[in-house]
């Protein structure tokens, strides 16, 4: 069976199985709601359709419950934690990849002033959400406290550079 080619959405659900298996979508969906879509946004209908699809490549196993809703139960296979160690094991030299509306409305003539009140309330708001689960995550594995305090980094930059920006006089435009 030739490997599907895997996106990135491939290795969210690769990841999370891995560590949640025996799982349900909604399982996976409700998790990924608390963790990664924090740092890397993923529909929730494309959590099914994935685990759909890897399960036909062979790299997840899929048992179907027998009696009550009938659903379906995602276990990683040995060629699901192969590909899942080689995406681990590739460096990633692809740069930080920012999407984020406040920023394009402010390269784009924005009043900065307009702008950071709210974004400052929004950033405090996550980094205070951040530091809770960092507080109460002392069995997390090493790697997502490692990403949970990577996002700390990045909302304390953004409230430091929207802070800036809401104290600052206006420029001429």
């Amino acid at each position: 069976m030739a490997t599907p080619r895997l996106t990135d959405t491939s290795y969210v659900v690769l990841g999370l199985v891995e560590h949640m298996a025996p799982v349900t979508p909604y399982a996976l969906k409700q998790m990924a709601a608390i963790s990664t879509t924090n740092f890397w946004s993923v529909p929730h209908t494309q959590i099914y359709t994935e685990c759909s699809r890897l399960a036909e490549a062979g790299l997840l196993s899929e048992e179907r419950e027998q009696t009550g809703r009938r659903r379906r139960i995602y276990r990683l296979t040995e060629a699901g934690g192969r590909a899942l160690e080689r995406w681990r094991s590739d460096p990633s030299p692809q740069g930080f990849e920012l999407r984020d509306v406040a920023t394009l409305k402010l390269f784009f003539g924005a009043d900065p002033k307009l702008l950071a009140e709210s974004q400052v309330r929004a950033h405090t708001t996550r980094l205070e959400n951040y530091e809770q689960i960092h507080a109460a995550g002392a069995g997390s594995p090493p790697g997502w406290r490692r990403a949970l305090e990577a996002g700390i980094g990045h909302e304390r930059e953004f409230i430091r550079f929207w802070t800036r920006l809401a104290e600052s006089k206006p420029e001429p435009q």
